[in-house]
């Protein structure tokens, strides 16, 4: 009973954080209302699926409303789901289509509809005496699962997509959405092996270590949201989405055609190409538009008067770069030059990094550790 009552408590906390956090998504101020309020509704459906800990005194009262509340979990994987594709993609916008990701949710209710919903008060009590042992049950837990499996996938999935158009197409090497949207689906992705865990032991009877997985979900799921707090209030602008209709240049570009590429460069005039590339050298020297922090492809592109997609072919196959890398190059070459120069030895490694593109310490010197093999401090020591 000890240990119950603690879970109650812990799932309360967790409850009242929950509200508080939606409560400044769904207020804040911010061009990402769609995915703040995405995310609000995804911590509250599980928010309210754990709920149970601390209302079950309520159960026998409001039955019904008892039986819902544990089918809002197989809400929260769809909504974190649809939260990262918003986030990621910042075109995206709600459509009837989503309303699919409902089903496994709607396909809750419907099985335990004929036993429960519409059964007597004294038949409700015997299912709920008898709970772990439903068919119903069962199968509605194993649906919550798989779709969580699913979700999760998918999720990754995404991320990759996302990451590999971020890269051919944008020059911010912070990509802080990347770093927290893949931080969010792996936290989300152990706890849910934990919950999968918890059920096993729920199903096979065994009551005592069911209860201290129980214990171990509440308090992951509280240090979840404590972490979010945080990072909402360190990253008030942490977002930045990407246009979806942008392709991947392998999509750009048919597989046949990419592993000939040689071939195909051969049948064209290579001066051409070679032509373009020193236009594009040229422009990056005289005009440097690598200064420009939140430089993309699509804005070098009308720079030098060449389409998108010629632009990012050239880049990406013809200099077999992506484009977050061929621009953060010239970034890191003009750093090198500014901290070989003896007339620079006023400005320090920060306002060295904002004036050559970059906007945060910890990447600037990821980056330049990768092409200097070592920090802006030792290369500066050592040229001096």
């Amino acid at each position: 009973m000890e240990k119950y009552n603690l879970i109650s408590i812990i799932s309360l906390i967790a409850f009242f954080i929950t509200l508080l956090l939606n409560l400044f998504l769904l207020t804040v101020k911010t061009k990402n209302r769609l995915s703040n309020a995405l995310l609000a509704f995804c911590f509250l459906s599980n928010a309210i699926d754990m709920s149970i800990y601390f209302v079950y005194k309520f159960a026998d009262q409001y039955p019904n409303l008892a039986m819902l509340r544990g089918n809002m979990g197989l809400l929260g994987a769809p909504l974190l789901y649809l939260y990262m594709v918003s986030v990621c993609y910042s075109d995206f916008k709600l459509k009837p289509k989503h309303l699919l990701h409902a089903i496994p949710f709607l396909l809750g209710i419907l099985v335990v509809t004929p036993r429960y919903y519409l059964a007597d008060l004294p038949a409700k009590d015997v299912f709920l005496a008898h709970f772990s042992e439903m068919p119903e049950i069962k199968f509605t837990y194993l649906l919550g699962h798989a779709q969580t499996i699913s979700y999760s996938i998918a999720m990754f999935v995404l991320l990759r997509k996302y990451k590999k158009i971020f890269l051919e197409n944008y020059a911010n090497i912070a990509m802080y959405s990347y770093h927290w949207l893949f931080q969010l689906a792996l936290v989300t992705a152990i706890i849910h092996g934990i919950v999968i865990l918890q059920s096993t032991f729920m199903f096979a009877g065994y009551k005592h270590t069911f209860t201290i997985v129980q214990i171990i979900v509440t308090l992951t799921f509280l240090s979840l949201l404590c972490w979010i707090v945080l990072k909402t209030m360190y990253n008030p602008d942490l977002f930045r989405g990407i246009d979806s209709r942008l392709p991947l240049v392998k999509e750009i570009v048919p597989e046949p055609a990419a592993n000939n590429i040689q071939e195909k460069t051969e049948k064209e005039p290579e001066t051409n190409v070679k032509a373009q590339i020193d236009e594009l050298k040229k422009h990056m020297a005289e005009e440097e538009p690598y200064l420009e922090p939140s430089l993309t492809v699509q804005d070098l592109a009308k720079q030098i008067k060449m389409p998108v997609r010629d632009l990012s072919i050239l880049i990406n196959h013809h200099m077999n770069q992506h484009f977050f890398d061929f621009i953060n190059e010239y970034r890191i070459k003009r750093a090198m030059k500014m901290l070989r120069d003896s007339t620079k030895n006023e400005l320090n490694i920060q306002e060295i990094l904002y004036e050559v593109g970059f906007n945060s310490k910890s990447s600037f010197n990821t980056a330049f550790k990768k092409h200097a093999n070592s920090t802006p401090t030792q290369y500066r020591n050592s040229s001096l």
